[in-house]
Formats: structure tokens, C-alpha cells, sequence
């Protein structure tokens, strides 16, 4: 065990805080007596809310000042929710642990359910994934772009900047808004790679460290959303590529239900796979069969198999 606190860094958002919080408060129950500091910062992804995600910098947005302070020694261990993290990561980092994963569905707030939108109503979101299944599923419906964490999405649809919009519902229940939308069936409604997930990383070379991790880490979750990870490096995704995926476990296998689609919906391409826990060629296997069933103007948005 170390013999002095750990620094655990986060962004600065309400979700972000809490996440660190849930993260702090299990390694504490897992290890009697450990003293967590929390060092939080504000993230390059926060300071900008005017644009979409994808058209300043993407998801490293949300993670290269955590990075660089792991890097430089500033904090042992940074707490990310794991869909906002880069599928390619810095060789120098691990994922150290996965915490349970929570609710994978998305919600909606501003209507019961997508069929019952109204006619032409302009939905909130700025995830090309969301999007792209909103506009699949109702194409007279509008996107408008929402950005911000979770309280600013809600102001805006208040505001009526837009009819309804969509969340995680993880974020709503660990920031204690269990009540608020309508959670859209998974089945029909594929969420977001990693969604659900909150990841922790630390220094590859951090022996003690991941030692101290390792024991909130849980495997069935990690099993998950390492697969799912692994299908985003074969399909070759970006911040502008409409994934959705859906993991269950079977036994000692996973199934894996992916969708890619069109930017604007009209397209969409769906297959599963059964493979064992752990198997790479699994989700690797399923991305191939993904790409080689997409018309042009779905697999122009993804540039096929990653290297780590």
C-alpha cells in the first residue's frame, strides 16, 4: 500500500465530480485507511459549448489536460466516463479498472417516446450516433445541436431551444435525477459504445498504483466495453462516425449488436456477434462484416482497423 494520498484527477463538471466521487468512495471501502485527494480541472471540451464535439478536436478535447498531468507526475489516476474516452489511447496509459457499469439506455426528456414525437419536432443532441438513429426512426424530425453537461441541456430545452431532447441515463441517475425522461428500450434503441462506463487510468509503469486499482476493477464490465472498444478500433470510428452498440453477457461469452449508419439516417447497417470474453477476433470479426455489408455513404465515415 502507498503511504501517502493519491491524487485523483477529473474535470470539473457536476457528472465528472461525481464520478470522481463514486470512484474515491469504493477504492476507500476497498482499501480502509487510503487518503484520495480529488484534483479537478477544467476540461478544453468544457470551456467550448458552442460548436459540436467533433468540429474542434473531438474527444481528446475532454481528456489531454488529464493526460499531460499523468504524464508530468501531478496526479496518480484520472477518472473518465469511458464513451467520451479516445478509442487509441497514449502507449504510456492503462485503463486501470472499470467500475460496475451503470444503465447503458439513453432517455428522453420532452416526450414518452420517439414515435410519440410531434410532427417536425426538433430534438436536442449533438452525438452523430443519436442523430442518426433519431432521423432513421423519424426522418420529419429536426436535429438541433445541444451541447453542455446535463443541467445546460435541460435549460436549453426549457428555454425551448428544442421539443425534447436525449441522455445517458447513467448521468441522470449518478447526478440523483433518477426521475427525469423516459428511458428508450436498448433493444431498439443501441447506446453508445462505453456508455455507462466510468474508466480509470493511470501511468503503465505506476506498479503500485494499478495494484491499489486492480481491486475495484470489475471484470464483467471491463470484458463489455473492452469489446466494444475493440469494435470501434475495427471499424475505424471517430467523433463523426454513428456507432451504437449493445453488449450482453452469455455465460462465459458476450453478444455484441452493432449498428453504423448514415450521418443523416437513411442508411443503416446492423449485425451481431457471439464470441468469448476477452476474444479480440470477435469484435475485430464483427467491424469486417459491418464495413463489407455498408453502402459508400456509411463507410465513408469510418477508415476500417486501428493500430494501437
Amino acid at each position: 500500500m502507498l503511504n501517502r494520498p493519491l491524487k485523483l484527477g477529473t474535470r470539473r463538471s457536476p457528472l465528472a465530480m461525481a464520478q470522481a466521487e463514486e470512484t474515491r468512495d469504493r477504492l476507500i471501502a476497498a482499501h480502509p485507511g487510503l487518503a484520495i485527494e480529488i484534483v479537478p480541472v477544467t476540461a478544453s471540451g468544457d470551456k467550448i459549448q458552442d460548436r459540436p464535439l467533433a468540429e474542434i478536436g473531438g474527444k481528446a478535447l475532454w481528456t489531454k489536460e488529464l493526460d499531460h498531468w499523468l504524464e508530468s507526475g501531478e496526479i496518480d489516476f484520472a477518472v473518465h466516463s469511458l464513451k467520451d474516452v479516445e478509442t487509441i489511447r497514449p502507449d504510456f496509459l492503462v485503463i486501470a479498472a472499470i467500475l460496475p457499469r451503470e444503465d447503458v439506455r439513453d432517455v428522453l426528456v420532452g416526450a414518452a417516446s420517439i414515435r410519440s414525437l410531434p410532427q417536425g419536432a426538433r430534438v436536442g443532441t449533438s452525438a452523430p450516433r443519436r442523430a442518426a438513429q433519431l432521423l432513421h426512426a423519424r426522418p420529419d424530425c429536426e436535429v438541433v445541436s445541444f451541447r453542455g453537461n446535463v443541467a445546460t441541456r435541460l435549460a436549453k430545452l426549457a428555454a425551448g431551444e428544442a421539443d425534447a431532447t436525449l441522455l445517458a441515463r447513467a448521468g441522470l441517475n449518478r447526478l440523483g435525477e433518477h426521475g427525469t425522461g423516459h428511458p428508450l428500450d436498448a433493444e431498439e434503441w443501441l447506446p453508445a459504445p462505453g456508455q455507462g462506463a466510468i474508466a480509470i487510468e493511470c501511468r503503465r509503469d505506476a506498479a503500485k498504483v494499478r495494484e491499489v486499482l486492480s481491486a475495484i476493477d470489475d471484470a464483467p464490465s471491463r470484458h463489455a466495453v473492452l469489446a466494444e472498444r475493440a469494435l470501434l478500433a475495427g471499424l475505424g470510428g471517430n467523433c463523426h462516425s454513428p456507432i451504437a452498440v449493445l453488449t450482453t453477457h452469455a455465460g462465459e461469452d458476450l453478444i455484441l449488436r452493432a449498428a453504423i449508419y448514415s450521418p443523416d439516417g437513411a442508411e443503416k447497417v446492423e449485425a451481431t456477434a457471439r464470441f468469448a470474453a476477452g476474444d479480440p477476433a470477435g469484435p475485430a470479426g464483427l467491424a469486417a462484416r459491418l464495413l463489407e455489408a455498408a453502402p459508400e455513404v456509411v463507410r465513408v465515415h469510418f477508415s476500417g482497423p486501428m493500430e494501437a
